[in-house]
């Protein structure tokens, strides 16, 4: 096309739409007037970034032999059987046993949450969602994914599914400025609400204003109603800094989540939620305080102007100007001198 008025015209016109289309999508949220587009363009790039992903990864097809069979808690022995199946199957470069660790810290969060999981791949990041942080997943409706399904991987709560079509969906990280989740603190079940701030610690805010929070003090989720978006107890993250309160309604802490969001690989959908909640069970453990030393005895002898040398007790347990003796094995019997250092 050659460079006209009418072609640059076009042009204008053309980038002008597309940011009214972002503002308003932007503006609109989940009820989005977009939404519908955007689940439409999900059903026809989905399979192109999956295929695409698949050719390039050899642990594609092994971590799909997971993701069927994790719907139901009483499959949990048949998910550790493939799990270790899986891991015959892949190679033995760095990657792939980066990624069987990975696969093995969820499938044991799971098994000890009783979370129903589907298993996933992060096949690319910043899905047409704006500017949010965003991941896409290769796994979709086909394969039991919906709307509002918790998502997690082996260290915590990774986000929620948005946007889903047949072999792709869309998750919201949990350090998105527009996410938000309840959230309760461990052992004092503290109730707050925690808030994504990019590359920041999430911002938690407790409903009570007086809540004594620590620097250490851990945090799950609470659960939603039906359990969506989110199910219960799971780890969140750790307080690094606590505001003080000054007396209001609330109080403020900051939470450095347990998941490194820039690292996402492997991570599991939660299709079906616990029967029961777990409370902090699928917290990890925490690490032992170490052993205090045990203090050394001291002994106090004090020597007498005989040269006998006495305990704190009053005994003679030796004189100065004694010689070592030898014994009837020929070893010499330890001399005063000896005896001190020995009660010292």
């Amino acid at each position: 096309m050659r460079d006209t008025r009418e072609s640059r015209l076009l042009l204008v016109l053309l980038i002008a739409i597309a940011f009214a289309l972002i503002t308003v999508d932007i503006r609109g949220g989940e009820a989005s007037p977009v939404d519908g587009a955007r689940q439409a363009a999900a059903t026809v790039f989905g399979p192109v970034e999956n295929g695409v992903a698949s050719a390039v990864d050899p642990v594609g097809n092994a971590i799909g032999a997971v993701r069927a069979s994790g719907a139901r808690h009483d499959k949990i022995a048949a998910l550790e059987k493939q799990n270790a199946e899986l891991k015959a199957k892949l190679g033995s470069d760095d990657r792939n046993r980066s990624r069987v660790r990975q696969l093995d810290a969820m499938l044991k969060k799971s098994a000890t949450g009783q979370y129903g999981i589907a298993a996933a791949e992060v096949i690319a990041i910043g899905a047409a969602q704006g500017f949010s942080w965003t991941v896409t997943i290769d796994a979709g409706s086909r394969d039991g994914v919906k709307r509002d399904m918790t998502v997690i991987n082996g260290d915590g709560l990774v986000g929620r599914v948005t946007t889903v079509g047949p072999d792709t969906a869309t998750v919201l990280l949990a350090n998105d400025p527009d996410f938000t989740v309840g959230t309760r603190m461990e052992s004092t079940d503290e109730l707050g609400f925690a808030t994504g701030q990019g590359s920041r610690p999430l911002s938690v805010q407790f409903l009570n204003g007086k809540a004594k929070v620590k620097k250490g003090d851990r945090l799950v989720t609470f659960g939603s109603s039906k359990d969506k978006p989110f199910v219960p107890g799971v780890p969140v993250g750790e307080v690094v800094r606590v505001d003080p309160s000054g007396g209001g309604l609330t109080r403020t802490v900051y939470v450095r989540p347990y998941v490194s969001f820039t690292k996402l690989d492997i991570v599991g959908i939660v299709v079906q939620a616990p029967r029961e909640d777990p409370r902090d069970s699928v917290l990890p453990k925490k690490p032992k305080a170490p052993a205090k030393p045990k203090p050394t005895p001291t002994v106090t002898v004090t020597i007498s102007p005989n040269g006998d040398i006495v305990d704190t007790e009053g005994n003679v347990v030796g004189n100065i100007h004694e010689s070592p003796t030898p014994d009837p094995s020929g070893n010499a019997t330890p001399n005063a001198d000896n005896a001190v250092n020995e009660q010292r």
